[in-house]
C-alpha cells in the first residue's frame, strides 16, 4: 500500500505541473512524451522510465541524471525536473523539436563541407565544455545530437559517460558506446583515456555528417572490428583536401597521435569562414540567477526575493528548478518572463476546501480591472469561518496590486501568484465587488438589481481562455443561461438559484460568457443590457408578459444561432482519416504523386515483403521488426501525408527504436520497393 500511494504521488505531481501528449520516442527502457509545463507554457520532453524494465541499467539512469544536473550549456540538452517513485524515474528536459542529427543527415544524403562546419562547431564545443567539467562522453553518434527550435545541436544520453575521480587523464577499462563509432583502443579491451576515446568517435561522426554513412561498417561484429582496429577506411571523391587531413588526424589507430580536443577548438579547417575560434564557454554558467526569472517567481510564489533566490540555488532539480530554467529560456529566446496562474493549492491548506479544489469543478479565474487574477470559489462561502486565510485583507486583489507597483518594471498586467489567487477570496464578494467596480459600471448593476428584484443570484461569468482565467465572484442574482452540451444544442434555460453560495454540479463544470459573447460553445449566458431591455418592458398585464416573452426568446435564439456559428467550423474539418497538411521537413521524403491512397497501398504492399509488421491508423503506420528471441528490434512510423504549397504527397518517417543505420537501409528499401 505505501508502494502505491508513492506511485500515486509521483504521477500526481507529474500531471500537477506537466500536460503529457504523445509519444515522440522510445528506447529500450525508456519511453519519451511529449509535454508542456503548465505554469511558463513552455514545451518538455518527458522521459519514462520503469525500475523494473531498466534492472541493471538502474546506475546507468542515476549516472546520467547526475552527470546532466552538473552541465549547463548552451550545446548541452538541459535538465529541467526529475520525479522519482519506488516504480519509476521522470526526467523533464529541453524539448528539441528538430529530432535527431541522424534524421536530418540521412533526409540529405550528406551534408556540404559548409553546413558540417557549423555542427561541427557546436559539437566541439559541447564536448570542450563536457571535458572541462571532469566528464568523457563515451557514446558520441548522430543520434545522441538533436536540434532545437533555432537549428542548433544539443548533446544527449549521458548513461554512459564517465567521471574519473583521478580526473580526465585517469585511464578506464570499460568496454561501451556504439561499436561503430567506438575507438581501437576501446573494443581491444586495453586502458584508455575518455577524453582521447570521444575524439575518435568525433571523427566518425565528422565523416557521417561530410558522406552521409559510416567510414566502418559492417553486419558482422568480428569483421567490422577488425576494420576498425586498422583504422583504414575510403575516403570519397567529393571531400576537399582539408577535410581528409582533419578526419584522418582525428582517427589515428594510435591514441596519442590523435588530435586534442584544444587542438580543434583552433584547428585550420574549423577556422575557416570564422574569425575566432570555437567558444567553448558556458554562457549561462550554473550559480547563474536571473533577476528577472526571480522577481516573476516571487510574485508568482509570494516569496521574497532573496527567499526565491535562496530556493532556487539550492538546485534540487523540482518544479521550483524546472520553473527557473524554463522562464531563463523565455527570456533567451525573447519571450516575455511570465507565469501563467496555476490554481493549485499549498499542503497546508485546510481540507474541504483543499478537496473541493482538487476536483477542479469549482474554481473559476478571470483578470480583474487592475489585471490581478482573482477567482470564484462557488462553495467559499461554505468554508469560509473554517480557512483563515479567505477572510484576511492582505491577500485581497488591491493589497497585491500595491505590493506588485512596488517591484521595478512589474506592470499591473502580471499574472498573481497561485497563492494569491487562492487568498483572494472575500467572505463578502460583494463588497468587494462594489470596491473594485468602475462607477458607471456600479451605476448600471445597480439598476439592474432593481430591474430583476428578488430574483436568482446571478454571477458575471467571462468567456475561458488559454491562460487559467475566469471571472470574480458576485452576490447578485443568478442570470438566466442557455446551455449547450457537448453532444447536442439544447434550448432549455437554467433557472434554479444557487443556495448558500453554491452551484449544482452541472453549472459547475458550465464555461460562460459575459455581454452576450460565446466563451467555448458551452453556455451562451445572456448580455446584462439585453437583459435589462427585456425586464424593462415586463409591465403589469398579459400584452407586457407577451412583450417580455418575445424579447427574451429573441435573445436565446441570437444566442443559439452564436453557438451553431462557432461549432460549424469543426463540423466542416472534414474526416479524420484525411492525410495531414504538414510543412516540408527533413524527415519527409517527397513523391511524384498526387493520390495518396495510392502511395498507401504502394508502402502496405511493400511491408510484408521485408518482413515488417505493422498496424494502420488512417495513414499513420506504426512498423515493427522482430528479433530471434520475440522481441522488437525496430520500431518506425511511416505517414503519408499532403505537402503544404505543393501539390504532391510525401512520407513522414520517424524512427522510435532500433539501430539508426539499419532503421535507415530499412525504410530506404521500404519506400524503394513501393516505387515512390
Amino acid at each position: 500500500m505505501p508502494v502505491e500511494r508513492t506511485e500515486l504521488r509521483g504521477e500526481e505531481e507529474l500531471h500537477k505541473y506537466y500536460e503529457v501528449y504523445e509519444t515522440i520516442g522510445s528506447g529500450g527502457f525508456a519511453k519519451v512524451k511529449l509535454g508542456r509545463h503548465k505554469q511558463t507554457g513552455e514545451k518538455v520532453a518527458i522521459k519514462i522510465m520503469t525500475k523494473k524494465d531498466l534492472g541493471d541499467d538502474l546506475p546507468r539512469v542515476k549516472l546520467e541524471i547526475d552527470a546532466m544536473k552538473h552541465l549547463s550549456h548552451q550545446h548541452v540538452c538541459r535538465l529541467y525536473q526529475v520525479i522519482e517513485t519506488s516504480t519509476q524515474i521522470f526526467m523533464v528536459i529541453e524539448y528539441c523539436p528538430g529530432g535527431e542529427l541522424f534524421d536530418y543527415i540521412i533526409a540529405k544524403d550528406r551534408l556540404s563541407e559548409e553546413e558540417t562546419r557549423v555542427f561541427f562547431r557546436q559539437i566541439v564545443s559541447a564536448i570542450a565544455y563536457v571535458h572541462s567539467q571532469g566528464f568523457a562522453h563515451r557514446d558520441l553518434k548522430p543520434e545522441n545530437l538533436l536540434i532545437d527550435g533555432a537549428h542548433n545541436l544539443k548533446l544527449i544520453d549521458f548513461g554512459l559517460c564517465a567521471r574519473p575521480k583521478g580526473g580526465l587523464g585517469y585511464e578506464l577499462m570499460t568496454c561501451c558506446g556504439s561499436p561503430a563509432y567506438a575507438a581501437p583502443e576501446l573494443i581491444q579491451g586495453k586502458a584508455y583515456i575518455g577524453s582521447e576515446a570521444d575524439v575518435w568517435s568525433m571523427g566518425v561522426l565528422l565523416f557521417a555528417l561530410l558522406c552521409g554513412y559510416l567510414p566502418f561498417d559492417d553486419d558482422n561484429c568480428m569483421v567490422l572490428y577488425r576494420k576498425i582496429t586498422r583504422g583504414k577506411y575510403d575516403n570519397p571523391q567529393w571531400l576537399s583536401p582539408g577535410s581528409i587531413i582533419l578526419l584522418n588526424q582525428m582517427m589515428q589507430v594510435d591514441p596519442k597521435r590523435r588530435l586534442t580536443v584544444r587542438q580543434l577548438l583552433d584547428h585550420p579547417w574549423v577556422l575557416k569562414d570564422y574569425n575566432s575560434p570555437v567558444e567553448w564557454h558556458s554562457r549561462l554558467p550554473l550559480g547563474h540567477i536571473d533577476e528577472d526569472c526571480i522577481t516573476e517567481m516571487a510574485v508568482n510564489m509570494k516569496r521574497s526575493r532573496e527567499s526565491t533566490t535562496a530556493l532556487v540555488k539550492e538546485w534540487r532539480y523540482d518544479h521550483t528548478t524546472a520553473t527557473y530554467l524554463l522562464l531563463l529560456s523565455k527570456k533567451q529566446r525573447g519571450k516575455p518572463v511570465r507565469l501563467r496562474a496555476e490554481p493549485v493549492l499549498r499542503e497546508d491548506s485546510c481540507s474541504p476546501l483543499h478537496q473541493g479544489l482538487q476536483t477542479k469543478e469549482s474554481l473559476q479565474f478571470s483578470e480583474d480591472e487592475d489585471g490581478i487574477i482573482v477567482g470564484s470559489l462557488d462553495f467559499c462561502s461554505e468554508y469560509s469561518d473554517d480557512c483563515p486565510w479567505l477572510t484576511g485583507t492582505p491577500n485581497t486583489p488591491q493589497g497585491v496590486k500595491e505590493r506588485q507597483d512596488k517591484i521595478p518594471g512589474n506592470k499591473a498586467m502580471r499574472m498573481a501568484s497561485p497563492v494569491v489567487e487562492r487568498c483572494a477570496y472575500s467572505p463578502v464578494p460583494e463588497r468587494r465587488r462594489a470596491a473594485g467596480r468602475r462607477p458607471e459600471r456600479r451605476e448600471k448593476n445597480q439598476e439592474n438589481k432593481e430591474n430583476t428584484g428578488d430574483r436568482d443570484a446571478e454571477t458575471f461569468l467571462v468567456p475561458s481562455l488559454q491562460t487559467p482565467v475566469s471571472s470574480k465572484k458576485s452576490g447578485r442574482p443568478n442570470k438566466n443561461v442557455l446551455t449547450t452540451p457537448n453532444d447536442n444544442v439544447s434550448t432549455k434555460t437554467s433557472t434554479s438559484p444557487r443556495v448558500g453560495g453554491s452551484a449544482s454540479k452541472d453549472q459547475k463544470k458550465k464555461k460562460t460568457l459575459e455581454n452576450g459573447e460565446p466563451a467555448n460553445i458551452e453556455i451562451m449566458a445572456l448580455s446584462p443590457d439585453r437583459r435589462s431591455r427585456s425586464l424593462d418592458m415586463a409591465g403589469s398585464g398579459d400584452s407586457g408578459k407577451k412583450r417580455k416573452a418575445g424579447k427574451v426568446f429573441g435573445s436565446l435564439e441570437r444566442g443559439l444561432d452564436k453557438v451553431i456559428t462557432m461549432l460549424t467550423p469543426s463540423k466542416r474539418r472534414g474526416p479524420r482519416d484525411a492525410p495531414r497538411k504538414i510543412k516540408v521537413q527533413y524527415n519527409v521524403t517527397l513523391t511524384n504523386q498526387t493520390n495518396p491512397d495510392q502511395v498507401l497501398n504502394q508502402i502496405l504492399s511493400a511491408l510484408p515483403e521485408k518482413n515488417v509488421d505493422f498496424t494502420q491508423k488512417g495513414y499513420t503506420l506504426k512498423c515493427q521488426t522482430w528479433g530471434d528471441f520475440g522481441k522488437v528490434t525496430m520500431a518506425f512510423e511511416l505517414e503519408v501525408c499532403f505537402l503544404q504549397k505543393l501539390d504532391v504527397v510525401g512520407v513522414r518517417r520517424q524512427r522510435l527504436k532500433g539501430d539508426a543505420w539499419v532503421y535507415k537501409h530499412l525504410v530506404e528499401d521500404i519506400l524503394s520497393t513501393s516505387s515512390i
